[in-house]
């Protein structure tokens, strides 16, 4: 990536205000940053907290023309759409002219919402570059995965650009060929925290059941889960492998096993 570039993020919640954090800890400079927010409280928070320009104009955010102290003469070379679904297209539509103008690399990572609705909205002949770009809920934590999908017109710099914003959130990132394919992400790792957080919960009861206190039964069953991911991610061995490893033949192990998959939690994964 050539420069770093300036990014402004449509929508101050969570996940900006996770992808703000992870820039400024990496040194980002305040002044590639502006943030647009239509709750008075949230902006005084945002501004007080990051020292960023923050403010209620969408358009404003995007041009940087009017209302900026910290990012005053900075161009705008990334948006990040992050409001909610409901609200998309008329946010869209209502910054149409200014994506038309600026040309920005336009991230969305607003959920259910396809290329093709953005470019609409924007207009069919803008030829805006246009990135849909699905994180999931440890990407609060800077612990995500996400994946990506890219419209013809995004370059090669702009990659790198949407690479180095989705990696102050996530651990892990992919892009995918087709849009689709953030179908499959959405699936693995959109739901997937939930699975997971289930099969905690199960453990934890079953640990305070077994006389450990509540708090301890969580910690432990928790260190597991995040053990045993960090073992799929660095070993050589495939996770079948890893399993069986854990697993002796007739003991306690290989019985819950038995047991899950006569109870079809596999399957009931893939359904």
């Amino acid at each position: 990536m050539a420069n770093v570039p300036s990014i402004t993020f449509i929508g101050g919640g969570n996940m900006c205000e996770a992808i703000l954090s992870g820039l400024l800890k990496t040194g980002h400079p305040t002044s590639h940053v502006r943030i647009s927010e239509p709750f008075d409280q949230r902006r005084e928070y945002l501004r007080t907290k990051y020292g960023v320009d923050v403010v209620e104009s969408n358009g404003d955010a995007i041009s940087g023309k009017q209302g900026m102290s910290v990012s005053s003469g900075v161009s705008c070379d990334v948006v990040v759409l992050a409001v909610k679904p409901q609200v998309v297209g008329d946010v869209v539509r209502g910054v149409a002219g200014e994506l038309s103008a600026a040309k920005p690399l336009v991230i969305s990572i607003v959920a259910g919402v396809a290329i093709k609705d953005l470019a609409r909205w924007i207009g069919i002949d803008s030829n805006v570059p246009l990135v849909r770009l699905m994180p999931n809920t440890p990407a609060l934590v800077g612990e995500g995965a996400a994946g990506m999908y890219a419209d013809a017109a995004v370059s090669a710099e702009q990659r790198k650009q949407t690479e180095y914003v989705v990696s102050k959130i996530a651990k892990e990132y992919t892009w995918v060929d087709s849009e689709s394919g953030i179908d499959a992400v959405t699936a693995i790792s959109g739901s997937g925290p939930a699975y997971f957080f289930l099969v905690i919960e199960a453990m934890e009861k079953a640990g305070v059941e077994m006389g450990l206190p509540a708090d301890a039964a969580k910690r432990l069953a928790a260190q597991t889960a995040l053990g045993a991911a960090k073992m799929v991610l660095t070993s050589d061995d495939d996770v079948p492998t890893l399993r069986k490893k854990v697993t002796s033949p007739n003991g306690t192990t290989h019985a819950a096993i038995e047991q899950m998959i006569a109870s079809n939690v596999p399957e009931g994964i893939t359904a």
